[in-house]
């Protein structure tokens, strides 16, 4: 049975600190493991590549074979219905059409007329998505990742995907085809991450790495950050709702369990200032629990990590939200507009009883990819950015830097850097 606190319970900090911190420490073994890894692909190259594929994966793979071909992406595709492949393309276009709004240009100040400054901004040439296939099969992870990078003008799309006993849901190979995913490689865990990372005889270094994936795939992606760039470090999802006292019960606790079903460590918290709404939900979500397909998955992240927390009212329940600063954040109030300006920190934010935070799992357009564990203060959802670079341009004429020059060199001198203030003040005579 899914738990009711109160903020004034004597073992709320306790129990809520349990919810917070469940995916702060990696099991023992883990990380070496990943270096063992990262380190074998990085000397041997395809051949540590095949041998851990065969090991985790039961795949036998070798340079003809571990990239999908396109004999293999047309079978896939005749293998979804009609209705499944136009539900992927208006997807696909409805992400194509968000992502393109936030899309900057190079631009250039001519503020001043003897100094112009400015920012080039290029696409990232080569970038690599990890496409999880282990629990589920995520073709919406495909195109979140895949479309805004050839939206942002990425010239190379690589994929890795896992295929364990060579197998693969047909639906992500056509995702795939439809976001224009360039080339496709049978591989998955830490060793995908450290061939796209490294480079290997058959799979090509990337500049950037995006993807969700298991702690394996996550602890390999922090390592090799630096490398090449990563999108972010996710941890297990999470969602938290506001509620008022209005709305349905089933709805609220159906959407708890969209986000219990991900997996055992997931967290679903529900904030109400209605103590019906919260006993309600409660008996929803035992209810519907019993329908799921991932019962005992949904059930583990029910019991182990998610709460009902009864507030006093909605100040204090946003107070809260902004402190956890969750994924998923869905205000299930009368007037959600009203409140929105109050709310500091979340991945993305739904808005109102109408607005199920699945819709933007798949279809609404912004992307799922968002920042869990409270890094949401700091971190926002993967976007355009995420796939260009920027330059700083800068160009003096003769006048500007006659203009500018004495105080650059009294800058450079201030800081003992005389190599730094001559490279001005020659010019200046």
């Amino acid at each position: 049975m899914m738990q009711i606190l109160k903020f004034t319970d004597a073992g709320f900090t306790e129990a809520f600190r349990k919810i917070e911190q469940r995916a702060e420490e990696i099991p023992e073994g883990i990380e070496q493991t990943v270096k063992d890894i990262l380190a074998d692909v990085r000397l041997r190259g395809d051949v540590a590549l095949f041998e851990l594929t065969a090991r985790f994966d039961r795949l036998q793979l070798d340079a003809t074979s571990v990239e999908v071909t396109t004999a293999e992406i047309e079978a896939a595709v005749t293998r979804v219905s009609a209705e499944s492949f136009a539900a992927l393309e208006l997807a696909a276009q409805r992400i194509a059409d968000f992502h393109r709004k936030q899309k900057q240009e190079t631009w250039l100040s001519t503020d001043e007329a003897d100094v112009l400054v400015g920012q080039l901004v290029r696409p990232l040439e080569r970038v690599g998505i990890y496409v999880p296939g282990g629990k589920a099969s995520y073709p919406s992870s495909v195109l979140m990742n895949a479309v805004p990078a050839k939206v942002a003008g990425v010239s190379e799309v690589i994929m890795t995907v896992p295929m364990p006993d060579g197998v693969i849901d047909p639906h992500v190979l056509a995702a795939a085809e439809i976001a224009g995913v360039d080339r496709i490689f049978k591989l998955g865990g830490a060793q995908a991450i450290a061939a796209l990372a490294f480079g290997t005889e058959s799979v090509p270094k990337v500049d950037k790495i995006t993807g969700p994936g298991n702690i394996f795939v996550a602890t390999a992606k922090r390592l090799v950050f630096g490398q090449v760039d990563i999108d972010m470090i996710a941890g297990p999802s999470e969602i938290l709702v506001i509620n008022d006292g209005s709305g349905n019960a089933a709805h609220i606790a159906a959407d708890l369990l969209s986000q219990a079903e991900h997996d055992e460590l997931a967290s679903a918290v529900l904030v109400t200032s209605c103590e019906t709404m919260a006993t309600a939900v409660q008996a929803e979500v035992e209810k519907q629990l019993r329908q799921l397909s991932r019962e005992t998955i949904a059930r583990q992240s029910i019991e182990n990590y998610s709460a009902i927390i009864l507030a006093k009212d909605l100040d204090e329940a946003i107070t809260f939200s902004n402190r956890i600063a969750p994924e998923h954040l869905e205000l299930a109030v009368d007037d959600p507009f009203t409140i929105l300006p109050q709310i500091r920190h979340a991945g993305a934010i739904f808005m109102g009883h109408h607005t199920p935070e699945a819709a933007g799992d798949y279809l609404a357009g912004p992307n799922h990819t968002l920042p869990t564990g409270g890094t949401a203060r700091f971190f926002s959802p993967l976007s355009l950015d995420d796939f260009v670079k920027k330059s700083s341009i800068v160009s003096f004429s003769q006048a500007g830097l006659q203009r500018l020059g004495k105080e650059i060199v009294h800058i450079a001198e201030l800081e003992g850097l005389d190599a730094h203030a001559k490279s001005v003040s020659v010019r200046l005579k």
